[in-house]
């Protein structure tokens, strides 16, 4: 007698750095690409809006237990605002709500206003977004027409420059930390321009570690799909490929059994703090750990060996 409810699909570990492309949900992209590589587990890190394009990192099997680390990391990217007129959305995807006239733009005038919305700052989150208000989705209450009162975030925005404009839009790049959104740093800039904004176009180029240069776009990973499973398994990135900003340490294989058994282990001249790629004296990738405050390593998250 056959089990049910087991999930089908071939055991697939690694990274895939997609160019998910506008006009795609992430969870859309993340199945269509599941599909492809006809993989058992896979998960998406950090959704992009649907009208978004860029960076989105699927992980397949082991790889999955770490996207977590990766929703935590800063964001990069770039994105052409215009000018004069807002959208129930803070995008172009959302309906009109006002127009006004945009002002003449100038190097001097946008650097001030940019200025204010560099380093530490408080944020709104827009009612269009996954955030819950009493258990229900924000974007949901938004659909119905309501509007509930958000609390303002602290975010950081780390690189906030101006690379372009013309008439009454304006090209950003972004590096921010996580829960920052995009559209309301736009109708935020276009605020203190006293008329308004929204996001044109947005692309993702960087989560965490990860970048552009080895990303593949649907219709690539479908030619090389041509090609066969070997084929798209070549274009994976190693398990650890995101964590590169961790500190790394290497276990004689004594002390990694007991740390794969789960237990706290005294590693010499570790760092002192923080989370650790750990790997074994071969080089093989073990999983994350944590510096307890006694000095151990503890195990935050292993890989099935």
């Amino acid at each position: 007698m056959t089990k049910r409810g087991r999930s089908k699909g071939r055991k697939v570990n690694g990274v895939l750095l997609l160019d998910k492309p506008v006009g795609l949900t992430s969870n859309e992209a993340l199945q269509k690409v599941k599909s492809i590589y006809k993989a058992k587990k896979a998960g998406h890190t950090g959704s992009l809006d649907k009208m978004a394009s860029g960076l989105l990192p699927i992980c397949f099997g082991e790889a999955t237990k770490f996207s977590g680390f990766l929703l935590d990391a800063d964001k990069h990217y770039r994105t052409v605002c215009k000018l004069g007129i807002q959208t129930t959305t803070g995008d172009a995807d959302g309906e009109i709500i006002s127009r006004q006239v945009a002002p003449t733009l100038t190097q001097k005038k946008m650097e001030a206003v940019l200025t204010g919305f560099r380093g530490s700052i408080l944020q709104v989150p827009p009612m269009f977004s996954a955030l819950k208000h009493k258990g229900q989705r924000l974007y949901k209450l938004a659909r119905q027409g309501l509007e509930v009162e958000r609390e303002p975030r602290k975010i950081t925005i780390h690189v906030l420059n101006l690379l372009g404009y013309q008439d009454d839009e304006f090209e950003l790049e972004v590096l921010c930390s996580k829960g920052t959104y995009i559209r309301t740093l736009a109708e935020d800039i276009g605020k203190e321009l006293g008329c308004g904004a929204h996001v044109k176009t947005l692309k993702r180029i960087g989560v965490g570690s990860y970048t552009s240069e080895n990303i593949l776009t649907m219709s690539g990973l479908e030619t090389i799909a041509e090609s066969g499973l070997t084929s798209l398994d070549a274009e994976l990135l190693g398990i650890d490929a995101g964590l590169q900003h961790m500190p790394a340490i290497s276990l004689v294989d004594s002390v990694s059994y007991y740390l794969c058994q789960g237990q706290p282990v005294m590693v010499p001249q570790a760092p002192t703090r923080g989370m650790l790629r750990i790997y074994t004296e071969n080089s093989c990738f073990l999983g994350v750990g944590e510096v307890l405050a006694d000095g151990r390593v503890a195990p935050k998250r292993l890989v099935n060996q």
